[in-house]
Parts: structure tokens; sequence; C-alpha cells
């Protein structure tokens, strides 16, 4: 890819100011791992951003330690607790530039992840959606995720529905969104309390495509207490009915809505919520998934259970790192 001219940034920054990017990290008791997260956004080569960190609420140590870091450009905003989509939504209110990257408090950021995305955002300045590959980080070993997508180029344009059928074509810490976009699609939906990236992702990838980058700028942190924690989850179930007549209209999204019916029917297995698994179950055409879905699917929760706990030993091995997808 060619780099980015002179000119271009002129323009830019005679637009916008200094600030190119507006980084939003929500925080809910992450105090183990803040610190990390927040050095890797303050290493990055690119420096043209502002990092809104959005306290939702915490009762350990995090507030302090982002308090210790003396950068100018991190703004600390608190809120009583209301959950991790109205933290994001805080700081989208108050983002200031044209660009809005996401980043998990537990994630990390490799040091030229803002400047990949700069020079992509000016090359393609009508596109709205970019997203660089991850590795995950098994606390043991670091394993490239793998994509549905053919490998043809250093960046792929892609439709989101029909990119995503292993890993997402979009992943909440390596996106890189147009805030216009967002006022055309909205926010985050707070009333969604499990599946929220999920509605988001939907409502963009039935307007604006992906421009996905192969270069891995992004690393998803591998915690098993999370993993464990999200299915004892009891929440405002994710609601597919909106996008009834897309299904029926466009098999890609289709595939994708059942992909995600089946995650969400599993994870309601292993809470005890058999209604809301028969609802899942209801709305897949079961030939939209893989013989292996199509067995886990009906495996009974107790043995369900027994393969999450094997989980760290099978990213160890370099396998896939979640059933639920």
């Amino acid at each position: 890819m060619s780099k980015v001219n002179g000119l271009n940034k002129y323009i830019w920054t005679l637009k916008f100011g200094m600030v190119f990017f507006s980084v939003i990290i929500p925080v809910y008791n992450k105090a183990r791992f803040i610190q990390n997260t927040l050095t890797s956004v303050l290493n990055q080569q690119f420096s043209d951003f502002e990092v809104l960190v959005i306290d939702d609420g915490s009762t350990d140590e995090s507030c302090s330690i982002i308090q210790a870091f003396e950068d100018p450009r991190i703004r600390l905003i608190k809120q009583t607790n209301q959950g991790v989509s109205a933290a994001r939504n805080a700081g989208i209110q108050e983002a200031k530039a044209p660009y809005i990257a996401f980043l998990d408090a537990d994630d990390l950021w490799e040091p030229d992840h803002l400047e990949t995305m700069h020079n992509y955002c000016l090359q393609f300045p009508d596109e709205s959606l970019f997203n660089t590959a991850k590795t995950i980080d098994t606390g043991h070993q670091l394993i490239p995720a793998h994509y549905a997508i053919t490998h043809t180029a250093d960046y792929e344009l892609v439709n989101f529905f029909e990119a995503s059928r292993i890993e997402p074509a979009i992943w909440t810490s390596s996106v890189v969104i147009k805030k216009s976009a967002l006022d055309w699609v909205g926010n985050f939906d707070t009333s969604i309390k499990s599946g929220q990236d999920l509605d988001l992702w939907i409502r963009l990838g039935m307007h604006f495509q992906v421009v996905f980058i192969w270069h891995r700028t992004a690393r998803y942190t591998f915690d098993a207490d999370s993993l464990s924690k999200q299915t004892s989850l009891t929440p405002k179930k994710m609601n597919f009915s909106g996008y009834a007549n897309c299904e029926k209209e466009n098999p890609a999204i289709k595939r994708y809505l059942d992909w995600n019916r089946y995650s969400l029917g599993i994870k309601s297995k292993l809470r005890g919520d058999w209604a809301y698994y028969h609802e899942m179950k209801k709305g897949i055409a079961f030939e939209n998934l893989s013989i292996k879905k199509r067995i886990l699917f009906v495996l009974p929760a107790c043995i369900l259970r027994v393969l999450i706990k094997l989980q760290p030993l099978l990213i160890a091995l370099g396998l896939r790192r979640t059933l639920f997808k």
C-alpha cells in the first residue's frame, strides 16, 4: 500500500485539527488489565488521537490506575454502572474525531495499529468500516485468528455477512468506524445486554462494506474467567425479528443470523433457559450450520461445560478458541 502523502495529512489537519481518532475504552473492574491496555494506546506510532475512558461504576482499582497516567490525551469519564453499551455510547457522545476506534479494557494494540488505520482511512475516504486482523493471546502463546475471507492483497473489500462465517469481519477492539456512519445507523442498543456488538455490526453491515486489513494489529486477551461468566448471565434476549425481511431477501444475512442464533442457543442451554433455546432453534435453517455446530447444538449442557473447561488447552494446541461460534 502506498504511503499517504503530506497533502492529504495537511487537509485532514485543517479540517479536523490534530485529533483524527477518538479511542473509546469502556472499563468495569479491569484493574488487572487496564494499565497494559492504556500503555498499548499511548505507545502508538500515530499520535493524533484522544482517549475516552468510560468507567462504568468500577469497584476495584481501575480508576486509580487510569488516573496515574499523566497524558493530556486521556479523559476519564465516570458513570454509574449501566453496562458496556451505555459506556461506549457515552464515549461516542463525547468524541471529537471523525473516526471512532474502540478498544476493550483487557485487549491490546500493536504500536502501528492507528497508523495502519490512518493510512487506510485516507486511502478510502468514502468507506466507513475498517478492521484489521487480530491475534489471540492465550497467556501461553499468540495465535493468529482465522477468517473465511480469501486473501488476495494487503486488504479486501468485503460484505460483512459473507465474510463472517468463522471469525467476524468486525471485532470491537480492531474496528474503526466513521462517526457519520454511527450517526446514520445509531449507536449501541442499551436494551440488549448480550449481543449488543452483534446488533450494531448487523445494522452497519446492511449499509456499508468492510475494508478488511490483513495486517494483525490488535490482540485479543483470552480470559477464561470472562468466558465462564458469560454463560451465567441472564440478559434481555437478542431479538432478530427486526431483520425478518432482510433474511428473506438476502441469504448471506440469513446465514449470518443463523450462526448467531446457534451461539445464543448454546449459551441459553448452559443457563437452563430452554424457552429461549427453542426460540433460537426454531429460527435456524440447519443447512446453514456446519456438521460440528449441528452436533454441538443438541449436546447436553453437561458435556458443553466440559468442552468449555477444555478450551484453554484447545487454544494452546492452536485450535478454535470457542464453541460458541
